[in-house]
């Protein structure tokens, strides 16, 4: 496929664009800084700026699918500068007339018992509360879309450097745990489950998690 990914230099969207790369697909990497980018035969680094909704369409036009790994950059509020990016993103895929968004959510938003989400537990991290309010509310949104082909993919309360095992359950909206009670995933093996939904479409507007 051709595809391009927002923000392929990143924690995440590298494990992204490493596992697409690996799989043959054609990968155009949007990012601020291009020349982070390593040179592959398969990859075309480009800058763009997410906060720009006409400049970004003009670049997502033409691609098979769009994915999507932001991080909020505010230092004053993180989950508001990462909404004002993922508005513009999701104007610029309309006007580009984007086949297929694929979106990297956040644990956050995922159910630790009915009616009860991880990001409003007692025990929820006071330090990842900024971080963790963006991908909830971009999960808000996209579920009052209704131009766009979207999945959002939520990994676990902890997403981490690891192996790449192929051994990881799916799940829609509730946190999965391992057998110690502990949820996490690896960003390799993150990165494997979305590129299978992207090569195999199985959650058209849902959202999904991975976890061990």
């Amino acid at each position: 496929m051709n595809i391009a990914i927002i923000g392929a230099s990143g924690f995440i969207g590298s494990a992204l664009l490493a596992e697409a790369l690996a799989r043959g697909h054609r990968v155009t990497g949007l990012v601020r800084n291009p020349e982070r980018l390593a040179a592959h035969p398969q990859l075309t680094a480009r800058r763009c700026d997410v906060y720009d909704a006409k400049d970004l369409a003009a670049q997502l036009r033409g691609y098979d699918a769009v994915l999507v790994s932001l991080r909020g950059q505010g230092a004053n509020d993180v989950g508001e500068h990462y909404m004002q990016g993922f508005r513009a993103i999701l104007q610029a895929a309309r006007d580009a007339n984007v086949k297929r968004l694929l979106v990297v959510g956040g644990g956050g938003s995922l159910e630790v018992a009915p009616g009860l989400e991880l990001l409003d537990a007692p025990n929820f991290p006071e330090e990842y509360r900024g971080p963790a309010e963006g991908p909830r509310e971009a999960l808000k949104l996209l579920r009052t879309e209704t131009v766009l082909d979207w999945t959002m993919l939520c990994p676990g309360a902890v997403i981490e450097p690891g192996e790449r095992t192929g051994k990881f359950r799916l799940g829609t909206d509730q946190l999965l745990v391992d057998e110690a009670g502990e949820s996490r995933i690896s960003v390799q093996d993150f990165a494997l489950a979305m590129i299978d939904e992207l090569e195999r479409p199985a959650h058209s507007r849902k959202r999904f998690t991975v976890g061990y």
